[in-house]
């Protein structure tokens, strides 16, 4: 196990990052910058945006090369501040855990040493937002303007189980549905009433039947509230809806049907808010990638990764929906993303150091044919 890479890891966890507080995560920038500049030799240039935090941009090789890489990542997390006194980065038998070590500053040293490893002369991009736990909406454009500038994507998430790279995300839809009904003594004339939470709850009960298990379809009712006191017809309520689908032509179809089911009924009306967030990643997306990867794993006489499909979103939705090809979860190998028992085994991460390496110079070298 390389120490200095545990070491530079509890760095960047003790640096917490949660998204809403813009000083942490431009301080994890700081932090990250001069870790960066010490691995590889090269200082990032800091890239201000509107409306959130700053990103980093590591870029090496000719300018105007053509067949760039880039490598992608956030420094972001969703754990508040404070967190790292009661959970705080331990390392147990090559085991790391610590909040945001798995999701996803591992990924990032691997990205920075990765990085290091390469000719000078290797056109790539390693760019490092401080955003995407809350939707990437200060950073996506220049997500977009780094993907379009690339022959492909390779993003530095967390791996899947037992080390699986990611060949394909759901897209990811989120409603917020608005009732407006009447209110009324719930005791002498409920009649006069037009109960918003009525409505509500039979619009509750249309949207789980959208779900299609066998398509990889999830509608979800995630949070809800109605009334104002126990004895009143409730004449507002606010219904929230988590919608996850494999495809594009999925993810349309379901936002055509809650938008269907949002007519005016009993006298309720009903607003939506909202829509697609992000578009799948499917997974032709990472087909050519996986290919190379597997052919660069041989080389270096590791095993041939797995691949699956995850439910979760991340930056590579961004990146395919442009048709750049897109390969994610190059980064940690772990489990436990947003959760207590979030975890990285460094041994195996550390792997992926000379595998991220050996693809961005794979495909300096033999760039991608782009259809």
């Amino acid at each position: 196990m390389n120490h200095d890479f545990a070491a530079a890891l509890k760095t960047l966890v003790d640096t917490e990052s949660p998204s809403a507080d813009l000083p942490a995560v431009e301080e994890c920038g700081d932090r990250l910058a001069e870790l960066g500049e010490r691995i590889t030799g090269i200082a990032p240039e800091r890239i201000p945006l509107p409306g959130g935090p700053s990103a980093l941009r590591w870029r090496a090789g000719p300018a105007d090369a053509p067949g760039r890489v880039l490598l992608l990542g956030h420094r972001d997390t969703v754990w508040p501040l404070g967190t790292a006194l009661d959970r705080p980065f331990t390392v147990d038998n090559g085991r790391a855990t610590g909040p945001g070590v798995f999701d996803m500053k591992a990924g990032l040293l691997v990205g920075l040493y990765a990085l290091a490893g390469l000719d000078p002369h290797v056109p790539v991009t390693f760019l490092v937002t401080g955003d995407e736990e809350i939707g990437s909406g200060a950073s996506w454009e220049l997500i977009e303007e780094e993907a379009r500038a690339a022959q492909a994507a390779l993003v530095l998430e967390g791996a899947g189980d037992n080390g699986a790279l990611k060949h394909a995300r759901k897209g990811w839809s989120i409603y917020t549905l608005r009732f407006q009904g009447r209110s009324a003594h719930a005791g002498l004339e409920p009649h006069k009433g037009r109960n918003a939470l009525v409505r509500m709850a039979g619009l509750v009960a249309e949207s789980v039947r959208l779900n299609v298990p066998d398509r990889g379809v999830t509608v979800t009712p995630t949070l809800a509230s109605a009334g104002q006191t126990v004895n009143t017809v409730p004449d507002r309520a606010e219904l929230h809806l988590d919608v996850r689908a494999g495809t594009v032509t999925d993810q349309e179809r379901v936002d055509d049907r809650i938008r269907d089911l949002a007519a005016t009924e009993g006298g309720v009306d009903v607003v939506v808010e909202g829509g697609k967030n992000r578009p799948p990643m499917e997974k032709h997306s990472a087909a050519a990638l996986l290919e190379r990867v597997t052919e660069h794993a041989a080389e270096l006489g590791q095993p041939p990764p797995e691949s699956t499909a995850v439910g979760g979103i991340s930056d590579a939705n961004i990146c395919a929906a442009l048709g750049v090809p897109t390969l994610d979860g190059l980064g940690a190998v772990g489990g436990g993303p947003h959760a207590v028992h979030e975890w990285v085994d460094l041994p195996a991460t550390q792997q992926r150091i000379p595998l991220v390496s050996a693809l961005v110079t794979g495909l300096a070298r033999r760039p991608l044919t782009r259809s």
